[in-house]
């Protein structure tokens, strides 16, 4: 079976990475033009596997979410927050350490994309087409407010992380 849908996701994850390594390889100073394109790339992200991908692959398996759906929707909750406010060293440390885990969760064997291919192999073209038209997700200045920074880490919290200890890595 090629693996359509996967290539897609992957090869996406490689270019946020990309552009996240490019907006953080100085750690004194944030590249911010860098930075935004990987903010508005991730959100779209995830718009795309929240939207389109795990919906088609819950409808195809009896509108039953796949196991892994909430823990991946809860990560994306947490990682959305963070796109919220300034991107602090700590911030950063917290947002590379979610990104490997659960782009892991994602793209191992058996994982969930893996999984969403499986089920909807027969809507593969209609779906990426779907995808290749999604827009973008507009974004805001960043919120310096102490609340915003709060709100992460609650979201963290939820997802399974600490951003505390995973800041002081």
């Amino acid at each position: 079976m090629t693996k359509p849908l996967y290539q897609y996701f992957t090869q996406d994850h490689r270019r946020l990475e990309i552009l996240f390594e490019k907006a953080t390889e100085n750690k004194s100073e944030i590249q911010e033009m860098y930075y935004h394109q990987f903010r508005v790339g991730l959100l779209k992200h995830i718009k795309m596997e929240e939207k389109i991908l795990f919906l088609a692959a819950q409808k195809a398996n009896g509108n039953i979410p796949l196991p892994l759906a909430a823990k991946l929707r809860l990560d994306h909750g947490a990682l959305t927050s963070l796109m919220v406010v300034p991107p602090s060293a700590e911030v950063i440390k917290v947002i590379k350490h979610v990104i490997e885990l659960h782009d892991q969760l994602e793209e191992k064997e058996g994982g969930m994309y893996e999984a969403c291919e499986q089920l909807t192999e027969h809507e593969t073209e209609n779906i990426l087409l779907q995808l290749n038209q999604t827009t973008e997700v507009p974004v805001h200045p960043y919120n310096t407010a102490g609340y915003a920074l709060e709100a992460a880490k609650r979201a963290l919290t939820r997802a399974g992380f600490d951003f505390d200890t995973l800041a002081a890595l």
